[in-house]
């Protein structure tokens, strides 16, 4: 406690060394006794301890310690480590000010553009630090959670930039050149995010590929369906077209911008064969032949595209190729399998058609009979009794058609071919008399 205590005071960094030290020493000896609990105990405080421990001789100059090593520090799991998390994030912001203050241009596809903002250079340097974890030797080695909890890292750290560069846009004043070398700054930046974003997206994509083929073992692990992959692809597509209309736009482009476009254009070429082919295995999954055999086709020919446009660039990159040869081997296959089925299920339809129509039964005795209670007054059976899988019904509902009488209609129509006699010799005439006869 109180090595915590002068931890937290940010003061005498020897006497708090000592004092983790001697808790240490107490603490391994009391695991040397006791039952497995009480030792796995002790050791767990151990390891509490030398975080705390290590940072006190950074603190003292006893220890070289490198910020990617306190970064590493700092991950690790306990619930005595929260203070120190906090010290480390308060030396980690301190260390990027002074790395901040000898940043002075931000470096885009040849460009530089100044930086004059403190904030704005802090908050990249920040981004920078952690776009190593996702593109350092050992970013492979990373789970898939913490490389997204990374990326979400990234995004706030340009997007804070992002809105410290508007702000100084609003209140450049008249000044063209710093309104400028600003509006080129967040344009720069605004790509850098846009890469982040498609790199994400596709980490999205081998996560969701991974459990595609994947056996369920597990009742409530869910399993990715082809359509959700499809929309992914939605995704990545949307990504690099508004990628490369932000690199496209503006005057003065230089090659490497030309050059940066192109290749946005060629993932699109990419990204678009890999999302019609999980689009094909959609329609096949639903047993639309006809549809899945022209998907796979398409796949081919955009996939063929593709590849010799890789092949002509000099800095192609290899595992994409490798990917759209499978791809294409993979599309090829399927359509081989898709159109023998089409051709089975064709062959095999008159068949299932003469066997369904076989089994229809005008007369619906081939359904199982029901009991209704108003059936069985006489007869006694249990309602609650457990062998009894259908539940007891009193009437038919709705009821049965039946045969109601009603007045026949062929004599109604009979009435208008009967031929009636005259009965003018026997009606009244009224006699009239002249003046009458006059007004008629």
């Amino acid at each position: 406690m109180r090595g915590n205590l002068l931890f937290e005071q940010d003061q005498n960094w020897e006497v708090a060394l000592k004092s983790f030290k001697s808790a240490r020493a107490v603490y391994e000896e009391l695991g040397k006794y006791g039952d497995l609990e009480n030792q796995v105990l002790c050791r767990e405080r151990v390891e509490e301890l030398e975080p705390s421990i290590r940072y006190c001789l950074h603190k003292i100059g006893e220890s070289n310690l490198q910020t990617s090593e306190l970064l590493r520090i700092g991950e690790m799991e306990g619930p005595a480590l929260d203070l120190f998390r906090a010290k480390l994030e308060a030396v980690m912001s301190e260390a990027r000010s002074q790395q901040a203050a000898s940043m002075t241009e931000f470096h885009w596809l040849g460009h530089r553009f100044p930086i004059s903002n403190a904030k704005t250079r802090v908050s990249i340097l920040k981004a920078q630090e952690l776009e190593k974890d996702i593109h350092g030797p050992k970013a492979d080695s990373l789970p898939a959670d913490k490389r997204l909890a990374t990326f979400d890292k990234i995004f706030a750290a340009y997007n804070e930039a992002r809105s410290c560069i508007r702000n100084d846009l609003a209140s450049a004043g008249n000044s063209e050149s710093m309104k400028d070398d600003l509006s080129g700054l967040d344009k720069a930046i605004g790509a850098v995010l846009g890469q982040r974003t498609i790199e994400r997206n596709q980490l999205l994509v081998s996560i969701a590929i991974s459990k595609l083929n994947k056996v369920r073992d597990d009742k409530n692990e869910k399993v990715t369906k082809p359509e959700e992959l499809v929309r992914l692809y939605d995704l990545l597509l949307q990504n690099a077209a508004d990628l490369s209309d932000l690199v496209s736009s503006g005057r003065d482009r230089k090659p490497e911008e030309l050059a940066f476009a192109e290749e946005c254009e060629l993932k699109s070429l990419v990204f678009r064969a890999e999302r019609c082919f999980y689009l094909a295995k959609s329609y096949s999954l639903a047993g639309k032949r006809t549809e899945a055999y022209a998907l796979y086709c398409k796949v081919r020919f955009l996939a063929d595209t593709a590849l010799k446009e890789l092949q002509n660039l000099k800095t192609a990159d290899q595992a994409v190729i490798k990917e759209l040869q499978t791809l294409q081997k993979e599309s090829r296959s399927n359509s081989c399998i898709e159109h023998a089925l089409a051709i089975m299920e064709e062959e095999q339809a008159p068949e299932k058609l003469s066997q369904k129509i076989s089994t229809i039964s005008l007369t619906g005795k081939d359904k199982k009979l029901e009991k209704f209670l108003m059936d069985n007054l006489d007869v006694y059976e249990s309602a609650v009794d457990a062998s009894v899988k259908s539940m007891s019904r009193i009437e038919r509902f709705p009821p049965s058609f039946q045969a109601a009488a009603r007045s026949p209609i062929v004599l109604d129509l009979a009435y208008n071919l009967i031929e009636c006699p005259s009965l003018e010799n026997r009606t009244k005439k009224d006699k009239k008399s002249f003046l009458g006869r006059l007004w008629r």
